[in-house]
């Protein structure tokens, strides 16, 4: 079963899915959506988590450990990329003959259960615009449901099911997963180098943001002032454009931009030349202002009054592991952010320097050694903001060291920067030395953040 109608008949006709993994960002959001909708689920695991009891609160069973008992008498099985190929689950639903579809797959048919679906793209700032986007609208009763690759403050988690037949979703371009998906909305924020072990070429990856502009059945909203962008919807087709950026060629721009605290913006939100009203936000950085732009324009187009968005937008305080402020304690803040490319770096660590903190400690775990070795003098350039760095073990995740890449390397290249092999050293090397008026901030998109909560521990 390959093709979108083959998912979507095997989904129209199934009631009992099971899922590896269900506990995952990604998983959870769609058993969620998916339960909503009358189907019986169950769930496995191999950690205990905050997410899991959220999935266990709504009555579907998870058992911790992954058997091949477990597939029982599911009808479909679902189940994460980061599964081995060797998992009994999945090996023991193969051998029964039991459909079994990677979560993308089974995400793109959830797509196509809604009238209208916004798909949330691009190399940078998916997270922060999905989170923007779903804040903005529950904020002004649109009840929307929601895929987030991230936490979402108000409402504890990283999805919901609403009652509007509208979804706002995370649509990650990794091995052309977001072309699983069937959006009535493109909203693309920028393209960047990226994942170009996948790619090899940035001509590629172009071709496939435009792959993912052409999907939208009746908008695309897109980064006016992005270069690669405008190449990519240039394959969009006929159907209705907007954008937005800095820039007053855009539908939607910001003009009178001024900073609160040094880092936090204020600007005048302009459309088509109409001022619409002063917007304050309250997460740092320049950066910041275009996902404002991105999600207010998307929230008008979905029917929300802009007024109220403006309002909205303002106690929008960052999703989680987005700038997100852990503690403060002894005079020193803690903080995490999912920062794993040298742009998000840069502008993270610039939106950290203009705060009013003695030293910026960027504790850095490198994630994949592809990632790692074709950008290394770009992440030196850019953690060479922060007043100190630290640094951890790249994190290979789905890849082997063919690169011949270690973190020393990055090191040497970064003066005054160290470097160790375990988080609880690193935890208690900032312990040592960290000084009240300092921020340390955990960067990564792997496990780092846990070295921020070690620390946190150590003070407590």
């Amino acid at each position: 079963m390959k093709s979108l109608q083959d998912i979507d008949k095997l989904l129209s006709q199934v009631k009992r899915i099971h899922f590896i993994g269900i506990g995952g960002a990604g998983m959870c959001p769609l058993a969620e959506i998916l339960h909503s909708k009358g189907y019986e689920l169950s769930g496995s695991d191999n950690n205990e988590t905050d997410t899991l009891q959220r999935i266990r609160n709504l009555g579907i069973p998870v058992v911790l450990g992954q058997k091949a008992e477990n597939i029982d008498d599911a009808e479909m099985v679902v189940f994460t990329a980061a599964l081995l190929p060797d998992n009994p689950e999945l090996v023991a639903a193969r051998e029964m003959g039991v459909p079994t579809f990677e979560r993308s797959k089974l995400f793109g048919a959830v797509t196509r259960k809604f009238g209208n679906c916004i798909g949330v793209c691009g190399t940078h700032g998916k997270t922060t615009v999905t989170s923007m986007l779903t804040h903005i609208l529950l904020k002004c009763d649109i009840d929307t449901s929601a895929v987030i690759g991230g936490k979402l403050p108000l409402i504890g988690a990283n999805g919901r099911v609403g009652t509007e037949d509208l979804l706002v979703c995370e649509a990650c371009e990794f091995a052309n997963t977001f072309l699983d998906l069937s959006p009535s909305v493109a909203l693309i924020l920028n393209i960047d180098a990226d994942h170009l072990e996948f790619f090899k070429t940035m001509d590629n990856l172009i071709a496939s943001f435009g792959k993912f502009a052409a999907l939208a059945r009746d908008c695309v909203i897109y980064n006016g002032d992005d270069e690669k962008t405008l190449i990519a919807v240039s394959f969009a087709g006929e159907k209705k454009h907007i954008t937005f950026g800095l820039s007053n060629k855009n539908d939607w721009y910001a003009e009178n931009i001024s900073y609160n605290r040094g880092a936090f913006p204020c600007f005048d939100l302009i459309h088509k030349g109409e001022n619409l009203g002063k917007v304050t936000l309250s997460v740092p950085g320049e950066h910041n202002i275009i996902n404002a732009l991105a999600a207010l324009a998307a929230a008008e187009y979905c029917g929300a009054d802009i007024n109220k968005a403006i309002n909205a937008l303002s106690s929008f305080g960052g999703a989680g592991r987005r700038f997100e402020i852990l503690a403060e304690i002894d005079g020193i803040t803690i903080a995490d952010d999912y920062a794993h490319h040298p742009a998000e770096l840069k502008v993270t660590l610039e939106a950290a320097a203009k705060m009013d903190y003695n030293n910026v400690w960027a504790v850095f775990q490198p994630f994949t050694f592809s990632r790692t070795y074709m950008l290394l003098d770009d992440f030196a350039e850019v953690l060479s903001i922060a007043d100190k760095v630290v640094l951890t073990e790249i994190m290979g995740s789905r890849e082997i060291n063919t690169y011949d890449v270690h973190t020393e390397q990055l090191a040497e290249k970064i003066p005054g920067s160290v470097w160790f092999d375990s988080f609880d050293t690193i935890a208690q090397y900032l312990y040592d030395n960290v000084k009240p008026g300092d921020l340390v901030i955990t960067l990564g998109c792997g496990d780092v953040y846990k070295i921020a909560k070690k620390l946190k521990a150590l003070y407590e």
